[in-house]
């Protein structure tokens, strides 16, 4: 990527890559979208399958209530419309693993319209992506090509589970842009409790749109690359893609309309089949459904019910702690997260605790591949830390031996450095008598300092703090020697 607004080098010189995301969000219900069957994940196949999700003659479906509730929390997550009406359509193809022949969708007239996302970018601004639509849909089975060399098996237990497909705007202009995007979305519906945003699980799954054009020109042919299941693959895939459009074009070819797949082993898209376009699915109104209708009382009540959200939660932690947008970006992306730190921050020095939470917690969590509800140092704890770090009790070198020791046995600060006899040294009598020695005992140091290399202050204080054990407060150290040296 260059610096120049994401542009991509050619042969013809800049092209500029258009991407819009269409996110599957398995709605987090304990049972399907039309019928009472089980949802969870990880079942035997085939176990958690109704009639209705089997498409059997008369079975009629029956929408389930709490996942339009929670289709119309993700829209107000969203900043988006949601509309009083919408409308259930079929949209005919055939699968094996589609038994009904015909998916149960929305489609003219979907629950929830525009909406915005403001997403988070590596360099620190920020940039408001357009949502176009939520709609809900019941997803397909699964077909399974590896259980037998000379046959394919199909498993229901996916078929009619919910989904709320949120289509993106075209606004997204780098791998980067894309990534962020499904990172602030997956973090507002983890916030909301609406999907688990697992990727690996397949709970939570991208149909990527890419489209190069010169800069400035009308929009390119777009090509689909479907399923794709992680943030990481996301960005590989557009990488990928857009570097391939751009050598077909400039090598004289044209790029056609197609569903794509991207390979995860060796990081290439390959053609699946021709892009079908929305009138060749035949959509009609589902003759079994009769159109939704969300009244404004419905929809106010489950406003009044929602939590704080990652971008109100960032601005918050911005304005209340002064937190830099980096650090807070990265705080609020797993709502967990930001428990944590503010339970560390209550009472403490917020951006200290922060750093810590930041750097030195989450750093040795994944040295040891642990998630933060497993960290052996509990909030309170590392509260306690940040605690003696700010009264001086100790210094910051001296705090990392604490935490490393926390961090494997589970003890509390204070009673690490009562026990070893840590706390910092601020007696102004003791620290004078350090400094004294190693002024007196490096005249040769000395005297090259005054002659005018300052760079030698630093090494009076590594062996002022070397001779203290480290206990010594080092800015009483600079104070005291800065006049020792001056005399």
């Amino acid at each position: 990527m260059t610096a120049n607004a994401n542009l991509l080098k050619g042969e013809t010189g800049d092209w500029e890559v258009v991407i819009g995301l269409e996110v599957h969000a398995q709605v987090l219900t304990k049972s399907k979208l039309f019928s009472g069957a089980s949802a969870d994940f990880g079942a035997a196949p085939n176990a958690q399958v109704s009639p209705v999700d089997a498409g059997m003659p008369g079975m009629l479906p029956v929408i389930n209530k709490e996942c339009i509730s929670k289709a119309v929390l993700t829209g107000l997550g969203l900043n988006a419309k949601i509309n009083n009406v919408s409308v259930f359509e079929r949209k005919n193809y055939f699968y094996p693993d589609l038994p009904q022949g015909y998916q149960i969708s929305q489609y003219q007239h979907p629950i929830v319209g525009n909406g915005i996302i403001e997403i988070d970018l590596p360099d620190g601004t920020t940039k408001k992506i357009g949502v176009e639509r939520l709609h809900l849909e019941q997803d397909a089975g699964k077909s399974l090509h590896d259980q037998h060399p000379h046959k394919s098996f199909v498993d229901l237990n996916r078929s009619g589970n919910p989904l709320m497909e949120i289509v993106s705007m075209p606004d997204m202009r780098s791998p980067e842009e894309a990534g962020a995007y499904v990172t602030k979305l997956r973090a507002i519906v983890r916030y909301l409790g609406t999907c688990d945003g697992n990727m690996d699980e397949g709970s939570m799954r991208c149909d990527v749109n890419v489209s190069v054009r010169k800069p400035g020109a009308e929009l390119g042919t777009r090509c689909e690359i479907k399923n794709v299941n992680s943030v990481r693959f996301v960005q590989q895939a557009i990488e990928f893609e857009s570097r391939r459009q751009i050598e077909v074009i400039e090598g004289g070819g044209k790029i056609t309309q197609e569903t794509r797949l991207f390979d995860t082993k060796n990081g290439t898209t390959r053609a699946m089949r021709s892009k079908e376009d929305a009138h060749d699915y035949r959509y009609f109104p589902d003759p079994d459904l009769l159109p939704l209708v969300v009244e404004d009382a419905f929809i106010d009540a489950l406003r009044k019910s929602m939590p704080e959200l990652p971008d109100a939660k960032k601005h918050r932690f911005m304005h209340e702690y002064g937190l830099s947008l980096q650090d807070a970006s990265v705080l609020i992306a797993e709502k967990e997260r930001t428990d944590y730190f503010e339970a560390v921050a209550k009472g403490h020095d917020p951006k200290l605790a922060a750093n810590w939470v930041l750097s030195e917690l989450l750093g040795a969590l994944k040295k040891v591949e642990k998630e933060l509800s497993d960290s052996p140092v509990k909030p309170e704890q590392l509260g306690g830390l940040v605690g003696l770090i700010s009264d001086n009790t100790i210094s910051g070198k001296i705090a990392k031996e604490v935490f490393a020791e926390m961090f494997a046995t589970g003890k509390n600060a204070a009673d690490i450095v009562e026990a070893r006899g840590l706390k910092q040294v601020t007696d102004t009598g003791a620290i004078d008598k350090i400094v004294s020695e190693v002024v007196a005992e490096n005249p040769d140091k000395v005297a090259e300092y005054k002659g005018g290399k300052d760079k030698l202050f630093g090494f009076f204080v590594g062996q002022i703090l070397k001779r203290s054990g480290g206990k010594a407060n080092p800015g009483m150290v600079n104070d005291i020697l800065k006049k020792k040296l001056e005399e």
